[in-house]
């Protein structure tokens, strides 16, 4: 088997093994923030980052939400993580948003953060002030989840089938859950371009 086949094969595997349930709920937290006229944040370390501010783009514009993500804002990460310590760096830009009861948190990452192992400190610190304030969670994580899955409201954890390729998977399916959640018809309120384009005679 060449390694493409295999590569091809995991794919279809975690997409059998992935909770529909779990995408249901998260739809659902969702709704309820567009519904509370909330705002939903999108979290997300290196490739994750770059899911965040795709992801924003998507419920934005399709889904109607108000999104952002604090790694599109490159002076005041950079700035934070150089005065304060990359460690506080999200808790410190969501209190500058003042993030509050009616907000949600979405965390795109491999792992979910994990501070025994001092993996993605900034995610938990974060998750430790929405739950102090009211905030709503939710997650699209590898592995086992760590601290995101702990304290989620609703998770959707992309399931290991080989671990050598964790971070791969989880970061594709990312794009793979919340592009299903933007589709979803509890959610989707404007039409994709390509689509409607090619309804028309």
């Amino acid at each position: 088997m060449t390694y493409s086949q295999q590569h091809l094969n995991e794919t279809s595997e975690i997409v059998s093994k992935i909770n529909p349930a779990d995408c249901d709920r998260c739809v659902a937290e969702l709704k309820a923030v567009r519904e509370r006229g909330g705002r939903l944040f999108i979290l997300g370390v290196g490739g994750s980052a770059a899911n965040a501010s795709h992801a924003v783009n998507d419920l934005r514009k399709i889904a109607a939400i108000e999104a952002y993500a604090p790694t599109d804002n490159v002076s005041e990460l950079s700035a934070r993580t150089n005065d304060d310590g990359w460690a506080s760096v999200f808790a410190e830009w969501l209190k500058g948003s003042r993030l509050g009861p009616k907000d949600c948190l979405f965390i795109l990452s491999v792992g979910g953060g994990n501070l025994e192992k001092n993996v993605s400190p900034n995610l938990v610190a974060a998750l430790q002030l929405a739950k102090q304030v009211g905030a709503r969670v939710i997650g699209i994580v590898g592995k086992d989840g760590g601290y995101t899955a702990k304290v989620a409201d609703a998770c959707v954890i992309v399931p290991t089938v080989n671990p050598v390729n964790v971070t791969p998977h989880s970061e594709a399916f990312q794009a793979v859950v919340w592009h299903l959640f933007v589709s979803h018809p509890e959610l989707k309120v404007n039409q994709t371009k390509w689509e409607s384009v090619a309804a028309k005679p």
